[in-house]
């Protein structure tokens, strides 16, 4: 939770084979980041190594971070490049996931449908 998402953390947190969506809740919810009107290159993130490691030993297509990127600043584009080389892994960012505790939950994403974008807004929704 409160520091960059490396392969070393990602191991430790033993997700088992079979989960498929996963949403890191970490410091940068602890510090209002999503709340605050300018950014803040300090965040939490994933490294490279540690989307490797989520990409070649996890079954997970869905990964959800709270804050504006899925990558941390100093690893911004290798973390990316690590996750876009999987085309079946899909990145949900600026999660705001203040009140939600670790647990298993539903998960719906509503995204826009906008024609020609690699990307879209979207809502979702968590259901305990």
């Amino acid at each position: 939770r409160h520091t960059n998402i490396t392969a070393e953390s990602m191991k430790s947190l033993n997700i088992p084979k079979g989960v498929r969506r996963v949403l890191f809740r970490t410091l940068n919810t602890d510090r209002g980041l999503m709340w605050k009107a300018a950014g803040d290159m300090s965040y939490v993130g994933f490294t490279e190594d540690g989307a490797q490691w989520l990409v070649d030993n996890t079954d997970i297509k869905l990964v959800g971070i709270d804050y504006i990127s899925v990558a941390a600043f100093d690893h911004l584009i290798s973390a990316h490049v690590a996750f876009f080389k999987n085309a079946d892994i899909i990145l949900v960012e600026a999660l705001k996931l203040d009140n939600v505790k670790t647990g298993l939950y539903m998960l719906h994403c509503l995204p826009l449908r906008l024609v020609g974008s690699e990307g879209s807004p979207i809502r979702c929704i968590l259901i305990k």
